[in-house]
């Protein structure tokens, strides 16, 4: 039986089309995909986020075991930073990517849903290959996630929050209580807008969303509930990696172009694979003519020969034009190369774009 979110609920109550992700019963949309990317992209919308994985770590070692697991460099991050992070196997496939965030006490990862179980029995054996004293706590079925992104998402957050969160530095992060309930807010998203992410007790969460339901169900609000539809299509224009798809245990890190956020010069699980990586096929953007769309697993050809796969496509809805991410040979991966996408019915022509499709506008000074 799938899990159910603290906002199940309210899903059910706004008619969510709800389906089965990573066990969860998650919603996949509302009034459509299309306009509440739009709506996001212009105003703001409100993801349920619960199903995501959110695993504390403390004791004595907690610091050292999380270098040891994660690629970055944790002993260096300050109190009350977050940061992007990756977990990878001994051969330097990625287990998962993730976000570490550094608290006074403790630490807290927040992980991919389908990979949740994985890392904690990953995390289980390297304690075992090298005894260090840690406490894990998986807190994710006792605690809800959602997340409020969109241009008009922080004024929002304003009047609802005692914390002044547009003075809060993007992946930074404050814990703070509202009418009792307390509650870890991070200046964070996965679609490409500005926004925050905030943390709390399941408890606490079905009563928030109770005082909230009526405003987020209004036809002209400005801040409205959008599914993982709108999710998707939202953070692959805006060129960010999805688990599954540009991302897993066959792919690494480097070709996938996130070595920024691997430090070669520490040891950890998978950074003697990772040195000796050759990059054969890079990840790139894809925009195609037309509007017809390449789907995850579309051949990618080269005059005739096939040189690389999609990971990721869709027609943005912001953009007007479809646009794909993809895997190609390194020799094909420069800005403006003129491929196709195999696309069932005939070959559509494709060029190598620049990444991210889409940059959120900057206002103001």
């Amino acid at each position: 039986m799938s899990l159910r979110t603290p906002f199940y609920d309210f899903h059910v109550s706004a008619g969510a089309k709800m389906v089965d992700f990573a066990g969860w019963e998650m919603p996949l949309l509302y009034k459509g995909i299309v306009q509440e990317h739009l709506h996001t992209r212009t105003k703001a919308s409100l993801f349920d986020v619960s199903h995501m994985g959110r695993v504390r770590f403390s004791g004595p070692d907690a610091t050292e075991f999380l270098d040891r697991v994660l690629t970055r460099n944790v002993s260096k991050q300050n109190v009350g930073d977050s940061r992007y992070t990756l977990l990878c196997n001994e051969a330097g496939g990625v287990l998962d990517d993730a976000i570490i965030s550094r608290d006074e006490k403790d630490w807290l990862l927040v992980c991919n849903a389908s990979n949740r179980l994985k890392l904690l029995e990953h995390f289980r054996q390297t304690i075992v290959a090298r005894p260090m004293e840690v406490k894990i706590d998986d807190q994710t079925e006792r605690t809800a996630m959602m997340a409020v992104q969109g241009p008009a998402g922080l004024g929002k957050m304003v009047y609802e929050l005692p914390i002044d969160v547009t003075s809060m530095k993007r992946y930074t992060f404050q814990t703070t209580e509202v009418m009792f309930m307390k509650f870890t807010i991070c200046r964070s998203g996965y679609t490409g807008e500005d926004g925050v992410e905030i943390i709390l007790s399941a408890k606490a969460a079905s009563m928030a969303m109770r005082i909230m339901a009526g405003k987020l169900t209004k036809s002209d609000a400005t801040l409205q509930p959008a599914g993982l539809g709108a999710r998707d299509t939202l953070r692959l224009e805006a060129g960010l990696p999805l688990y599954g798809h540009e991302l897993s245990e066959q792919i690494d890190p480097i070709s996938a172009g996130l070595s920024w956020a691997v430090d070669l010069n520490k040891d950890f699980v998978g950074a003697a694979a990772l040195r000796k990586v050759e990059v054969r096929r890079k990840l790139v953007g894809l925009e195609l003519e037309g509007r017809r769309i390449a789907r995850q697993r579309t051949k990618i050809s080269h005059e005739g020969q096939t040189v690389g796969e999609v990971t990721s496509g869709t027609f943005g809805p912001t953009l007007q034009r479809s646009i794909a991410m993809a895997y190609v040979d390194v020799s094909l991966a420069a800005e403006g190369t003129a491929l196709s996408a195999e696309i069932p019915g005939g070959a559509t022509p494709a060029r190598v774009v620049k990444l991210p499709f889409y940059k959120r506008p900057i206002t103001g000074k």
